[in-house]
């Protein structure tokens, strides 16, 4: 799912999302909130009209984002109550609120508030803090409007198996729509995300969508699909662009360097992507060196390609029962290149 946080994809337009085959974006409500207000999006007739979108939405319920203000929040059982990163106002958000916000900006897919502890937290803590956020998720499924969209429940439990199988065994009895991982890419090892990702998403019902949240490069999606997860989101596509970097099979690439400077190939010569079928690396850096917006959007239209071309491309593979052979491959071409000078 392409980043939409605010309630737009950065320097993409609804029509350039579908045309790079875009069929779901995110966006957050704890940014939502903030600005415009809720009340604002819901009085244009919610988060579709609003940013002209007519696919599905999923929102993230805001914790995440809380989480991430470290000092300038304060947990209760009630909620979070928080400081603006924006004007420094205080402002609280609590199971009911998010849930509320979320249905209110008219998602088609919500999540429950959870509580994101740090890497690394000690046992007593995840443990206190997973106890909490189950309660919490519990009061969202009370509060969820059976005719409205799809909820999500969010597993926590650090990196600590016990504590995953718990949180799933709990979210299973109130009986999701879907479930998303949470807690993982915080600053752990790569093989223990990949570690913990496959425990938790091998005690899912493989019948409801497995959502690892906020991951990841190419070849975490590679090997997390490998592990049983079935969507993503992450802002890596649109953040590299935005700094000169594009995705290719090959590798990342900084467009920047001096050495693409005559270089007249596309990013990368086998993507029917608008970028690579019209534009050169030669172009788009001397685009960069100018600071000219039209090099973000072209890097940004070729990497969303590139990841949703990528996730195509893996479930052709689970289909013909070639997964493995593809995952092999791919990671070989891509962390070569990677590694090399």
């Amino acid at each position: 799912m392409p980043a939409g946080t605010a309630a737009a994809v950065k320097t993409m337009s609804p029509r350039e999302l579908k045309e790079v085959g875009a069929e779901i974006i995110l966006a957050n409500t704890y940014h939502l909130i903030l600005r415009p207000g809720i009340k604002v999006v819901e009085k244009a007739g919610g988060l579709h009209r609003f940013m002209s979108w007519d696919k599905p939405i999923l929102t993230d319920s805001g914790g995440y984002q809380v989480f991430s203000l470290a000092q300038r929040r304060k947990v209760t059982e009630a909620g979070i109550r928080f400081q603006s990163h924006i004007d420094g106002s205080m402002c609280f958000l609590g199971p009911e609120e998010s849930i509320r916000a979320q249905q209110a900006l008219g998602a088609d897919i919500i999540t429950t508030l959870d509580e994101c502890p740090p890497f690394p937290s000690p046992y007593e803590k995840v443990l206190e803090s997973l106890e909490m956020t189950l309660r919490w998720e519990r009061r969202c499924k009370e509060l969820r409007r059976e005719s409205e969209g799809g909820l999500f429940g969010i597993v926590q439990g650090g990196v600590y198996q016990d504590l995953r199988r718990r949180s799933v065994e709990a979210l299973l009895e109130d009986d999701f729509d879907g479930y998303a991982i949470g807690g993982l890419s915080v600053g752990e090892p790569t093989s223990q995300m990949c570690e913990i990702a496959e425990f938790t998403a091998s005690l899912l019902p493989k019948h409801k969508p497995r959502y690892l949240m906020g991951v990841g490069t190419p070849v975490d999606l590679v090997e997390c699909v490998a592990r049983g997860i079935d969507m993503f989101d992450c802002v890596l596509p649109t953040r590299n662009a935005r700094n000169g970097k594009a995705f290719t099979s090959d590798g990342p690439i900084n467009v920047r360097s001096a050495k693409f400077k005559e270089d007249f190939l596309p990013i990368q010569s086998d993507c029917d992507c608008y970028t690579c079928s019209n534009f050169t690396r030669a172009y788009i850096r001397h685009l960069l060196n100018i600071d000219e917006i039209l090099a973000l959007r072209l890097l940004t239209t070729h990497n969303l390609h590139f990841y949703l071309r990528l996730m195509t491309r893996l479930g052709e593979a689970i289909e013909e029962g070639k997964l493995s052979a593809f995952r092999a491959a791919f990671k070989e071409r891509y962390l070569l290149a990677e590694s090399s000078p």
